[in-house]
């Protein structure tokens, strides 16, 4: 390929093992090209020569001391992998890049500061053999083409240049490479092969402009922003056949283009529901046409003028779930997240310390009653969270949506929590809040967990090479206070809200307002011997504690307590009749699906608390009162009303006289809140 054919050519137009030199214009065309900048050009190399360039040329990385003093080349080396590592903000964890020490507590796997990073390497080295920068983003960075003159050139990385092999990889999850698979590839693999082998299949022999993925995606792209109906996609892509060379791999159709791009993305189902939420049309119901709680139509009645022309019937209402094996299955198909998933049992732990909730009690109380689960590092233990929220806030409109999403928590902290590993797992439609009927829901994927759990499923882990029966296990829920309620099943209104003390709650009803307190509650949590339990004046008035906390109930002790309620799941028959007289006499609401799992009674958490919400709620009730704002102070008339009859007061009783309450000391005046603020 002569040189100005390499000049004028574009990067997309080669395959995925093409990569590019920078080089100085002069020192390729010895000065005759007179144009500023760097001139790029593409050079194809075996991977195995480019390795071993990479290598020859990064050996100041561990050549670090001479006669004891760190040399100069190493200094100038390192900083020129900080100004890289820096450069790449998609691989950092906000100003932090991860450390690539010897440093068995480093060693590519924790994010330090910049300063932290140049003295460790400095004092441990680099990790062996760590010539591509693969863990500060050398994998899938790009080479600027607007390199300043004269600045030193280095090689690009083997990502592909080809943009929709890159799209591939990248749904495949990053780093991921069919090349170094030992094993033959399983059925949900090998889709992503012929997304990969599509990435580079010309249109036609001579070809230069579109591969077969990149034109079906465009039409994709057409489709969707166009609003193309399938038919007019059709004909196009039937005129496009005829008008391109014979022997092309041009799509007839929709349906083939959309076969085609199947493998890139993870499947969803939709599933219809009942109109008032009680059931699913899932599993054995699947053929139901009404609902069989309330009777409600499944479908929706078509205008007589359609009616004969209409051929698929159209559901009340649908739910989106999103299975979670696949994803999982995913985790261990990149290199970029496989070795990851197995930090939770290599780290180094610090006695006292819980960096991680592979660190807390109860992640080492399952792995004690689960030893079988626990011997493989590489099943996967998953945390649960959801919450309502307004699609249509803005517009007035009352619309209540729940999403639930699994997280799963092999991953180190720095990852686990990442947008991108937080899994949407279902999609729960309103327009009202579900409230206990959430669990109706919840079926799919509670039934995937069992199966996750009783069997698994074979899994590729590409850092072994190697196929292994991933299993899974819900490890506990998080949620703010009322979604508790839908998810454990027990009630957070009234006097007994209280998910810890149950039966055992000290609340009491105020005279006035009607309104549950649960102040002065916490004093039976203190030491027998501490002085605050025998004060009569600061808490409530002439009152001593001398009762205990109740006792932490297990998970056997509240599953054989909701079975001999006689409580029912909502998914069953006669569920509502049942419960109601049942939810008068305790705290219980209904027998929670949770319990499905085999291994949820074993549980030490089973459900959490979001301490956001509730510090959010603590915060704006205490501002609010200290700002004393109009309508949202908790300090009201009919507090103080009713205050001296629970607490000693007297500097706040009101005045006879004037039929006024004196301000309370903890209150800003008009002149203080003007310095506040």
């Amino acid at each position: 390929m002569g040189h100005s054919n390499v000049w004028n050519s574009h990067p997309k137009n080669y395959g995925p093992d093409a990569v590019f030199l920078v080089v100085n214009r002069d020192n390729l065309l010895g000065g005759k090209r007179k144009q500023r900048g760097l001139t790029r050009v593409w050079v194809y190399w075996l991977k195995t020569i480019l390795r071993g360039k990479m290598s020859s040329d990064r050996q100041w990385m561990y050549k670090r001391f001479m006669n004891g003093i760190l040399i100069q080349e190493f200094l100038n080396g390192l900083e020129t992998f900080i100004n890289f590592a820096c450069s790449q903000s998609r691989w950092m964890d906000g100003d932090k890049i991860k450390c690539p020490c010897n440093n068995r507590k480093c060693q590519n796997m924790s994010f330090r500061d910049v300063n932290t990073v140049r003295y460790h390497v400095a004092k441990y080295g680099f990790v062996p053999n760590y010539f591509v920068w693969i863990y500060q983003g050398e994998s899938t960075m790009a080479v600027d083409s607007d390199q300043n003159e004269g600045s030193e050139s280095y090689v690009c990385s083997e990502e592909p240049s080809n943009t929709y092999h890159r799209m591939v990889n990248e749904a495949a999850g990053a780093d991921f490479n069919m090349d170094d698979m030992d094993e033959p590839p399983n059925p949900e693999a090998q889709k992503f092969y012929d997304m990969l082998k599509a990435a580079d299949n010309e249109l036609w022999p001579g070809c230069k402009t579109h591969s077969q993925l990149s034109l079906v995606a465009r039409l994709m792209s057409m489709k969707s922003e166009n609003h193309m109906s399938e038919k007019l996609f059709d004909q196009v892509t039937k005129l496009m056949k005829e008008i391109v060379p014979d022997n092309n791999l041009v799509t007839d159709n929709f349906y083939s283009t959309k076969k085609l791009l199947r493998g890139m993305g993870l499947p969803v189902e939709k599933i219809d529901c009942c109109f008032n939420g009680c059931m699913l049309y899932w599993g054995a119901d699947s053929d139901l046409i009404s609902c069989k709680f309330c009777d409600h139509p499944r479908f929706k009645k078509p205008p007589r003028v359609a009616e004969k022309r209409q051929k698929t019937k159209v559901a009340y209402k649908k739910m989106y779930y999103f299975p979670l094996i696949p994803r999982l299955q995913r985790l261990y198909a990149s290199n970029a997240t496989a070795h990851d998933m197995k930090w939770h049992s290599e780290h180094e732990v610090e006695q006292g310390v819980m960096r991680h909730p592979s660190d807390s009690l109860a992640w080492k109380h399952f792995n004690q009653i689960h030893p079988d689960f626990a011997a493989e590092s590489r099943n996967v233990r998953l945390g649960l969270c959801t919450d309502g929220f307004q699609p249509f806030g803005q517009s007035g409109q009352q619309y209540s949506t729940w999403p639930v999403i699994v997280t799963p928590y092999n991953l180190p902290p720095w990852l686990c929590m990442k947008e991108q590993y937080m899994f949407l797992s279902i999609l729960v439609p309103g327009p009202k809040n579900p409230k206990d009927k959430l669990d109706v829901f919840l079926q799919p994927l509670i039934a995937e967990l069992n199966h996750l759990w009783d069997v698994g499923v074979n899994t590729y882990d590409i850092s072994k090479k190697q196929n292994f029966m991933m299993r899974a296990a819900l490890m506990w829920t998080v949620s703010d206070f009322p979604a508790y309620s839908m998810l454990s099943g027990w009630s957070t209104a009234g006097r007994l809200a209280c998910p810890y003390c149950m039966d055992k709650s000290d609340a009491f009803t105020l005279k006035f307002s009607g309104k549950q307190s649960w102040f002065d509650n916490h004093r039976k949590f203190l030491p027998a011997n501490h002085p605050f339990r025998r004060n009569r004046t600061a808490f409530r008035k002439n009152k001593t504690v001398t009762t205990v906390p109740p006792v932490v109930r297990s998970g056997d002790d509240i599953l054989t307590e909701i079975q001999s309620l006689g409580l029912k799941k909502v998914t069953e028959m006669d569920a509502t009749r049942t419960n109601g007289p049942i939810c008068r006499t305790c705290g219980w609401r209904k027998h929670s699906i949770f319990w499905d799992l085999p291994y949820w009674r074993s549980n030490l958490i089973r459900h959490n608390l979001d301490v956001m919400h509730i510090e959010k709620n603590v915060f704006d009730n205490v501002f609010n009162t200290v700002l004393n704002v109009d309508g949202k102070t908790k300090d009201t008339f009919k507090s103080r009303q009713e205050l001296n009859d629970y607490c000693r007061r007297p500097e706040l009783k009101r005045n006879e006289a004037t039929g006024k309450y004196p301000k309370a000391c903890y209150t800003l005046d008009k002149k203080a809140r003007q310095t506040f603020q």
